[in-house]
């Protein structure tokens, strides 16, 4: 197994439809670096947690980790959860090498791409 991964990190909900586009984001990320293991955690409502994603990618050898924040604004979970989990993990697994990217909706191309596609609907 790489000792690369990526761990998704989404909000979570009740109600398990909800978490389908991120797990096709995970499937299509699987199919395009499959020497690189994909995980997929959730803050609430489902599992894994970030916590569980991180410890089954280090028990299959992953030593290096780039964590991807799934959420579109800068809100409670990203400025007080997410760095709490960040140093909990950092802790518990000071052998990993951990880099936290950007959040999705701080990415200038994700918002072009979403205006883009609010434009498109618009014109139709």
């Amino acid at each position: 197994m790489s000792d690369q991964a990526i761990i998704l990190f989404a909000h979570g909900a009740r109600d398990p439809e909800w978490a389908a586009p991120f797990d096709n984001i995970k499937r299509r990320l699987q199919a395009e670096r499959p020497g690189v293991q994909v995980e997929l955690a959730f803050q609430d409502f489902m599992s894994p947690t970030l916590d569980e994603a991180v410890a089954r990618s280090a028990a299959n050898g992953a030593k290096r980790m780039v964590l991807v924040p799934l959420f579109m604004a800068q809100g409670g979970h990203l400025k007080q959860d997410l760095p709490r989990l960040v140093a909990q993990i950092r802790a518990q697994h000071p052998q990993i090498e951990l880099k936290v990217t950007a959040a999705i909706g701080d990415s200038p191309e994700i918002l072009q791409a979403i205006g883009d596609w609010v434009l498109r609907g618009a014109a139709a």
